[in-house]
């Protein structure tokens, strides 16, 4: 028989002995049910997981979040989905470690959205998601998100029900302007010169250094976001290209409105006809950020520059 339907704590810990313990009964509870689990938390701590899972950890998918979940976007469908959707009739346990203390505040609004997008990805679901804060190193601000983005808050004396869950006040509080960039190259496209604004995001990552398949990475990411400022956008739209914290920063903004707050973020069957354009671009990417308003939406898309010899 099933489990309990979709499942999503937050786990508030402080030191490493309590994140320890904690995350490990939560992964020895599930292989002991039979239930298919997977850890996706950054590098450090996958590896305090491991060790102390010993051979058990063999049993358990193991992910670094550093790496899988650098773009949050691309959580959803290609850490947390691609997990669960494998074992659909099952009732699966994944902890999902978004936020640590090395994400950057440019990051933190799209990890926030991530949170409380789960919520309606996996509403239904036999699936349980257990997210750790770290107390001592997260600014207060993030565990309070934590209180409106899960339901469930679960710390050293236990579990308890959230006041403050609030989701969607998450997802509107972070869509919001987004500050604006340095002087930069520009250029306005239609159907007509959308391969000038593919050059453009091309020239500019290649005085990067961006060179081979991170360079067609670039290029499809820009491809896509203007196919839907062609499509969605009103048949036209703006590219701005610039160079930032160590990121090649490409902009697309048009006319049009994303109403659905899961776009991009749900796997599409390859067989299924239709727009993949978001999805693709929150899979390439290293960081995506939208702001969208019926008066229009500004996509931005990072790329880790390449380090130099």
């Amino acid at each position: 028989m099933l489990a309990e339907p979709f499942s999503h704590p937050a786990l508030l810990y402080r030191g490493e002995p309590e994140y320890v313990a904690a995350t490990t009964a939560f992964v020895r509870q599930g292989l002991a049910a039979g239930e298919p689990v997977a850890v996706a938390v950054p590098a450090r701590n996958l590896a305090l997981i491991e060790a102390a899972l010993g051979p058990e950890a063999k049993a358990v998918r193991l992910l670094d979040m550093g790496e899988a979940g650098r773009n949050p976007g691309r959580i959803i469908p290609a850490v947390l989905r691609d997990f669960a959707d494998e074992h659909a009739d099952e009732h699966v346990r994944i902890i999902g470690e978004p936020i640590w203390p090395g994400r950057t505040t440019t990051e933190y609004p799209a990890c926030a959205q991530h949170e409380a997008l789960i919520n309606l990805s996996f509403a239904g679901r036999h699936v349980t998601i257990l997210c750790p804060y770290d107390l001592a190193a997260l600014a207060p601000k993030v565990i309070e998100e934590a209180a409106r983005t899960h339901p469930v808050l679960r710390d050293a004396s236990g579990e308890r029900r959230s006041p403050a869950y609030a989701p969607q006040l998450v997802i509107d509080a972070h869509n919001r302007p987004l500050d604006e960039p340095p002087e930069c190259p520009s250029l306005r496209f239609d159907s007509g010169n959308l391969s000038a604004a593919r050059a453009l995001a091309a020239r500019e990552a290649a005085t990067l250094g961006f060179a081979g398949d991170r360079l067609d990475d670039v290029r499809l990411v820009v491809a896509e976001l203007g196919a839907n400022s062609l499509d969605h956008g009103g048949g036209s739209g703006t590219i701005r290209v610039w160079f930032a914290d160590g990121r090649l920063v490409c902009e697309v903004s048009d006319a049009g409105h994303i109403t659905d707050p899961l776009a991009g973020r749900s796997p599409v069957d390859p067989r299924q006809a239709g727009s993949r354009g978001l999805l693709i671009v929150n899979l390439l990417s290293d960081l995506v950020r939208v702001h969208s308003t019926p008066e229009g939406t500004t996509i931005r898309a990072y790329f880790d520059a390449p380090r130099r010899r």
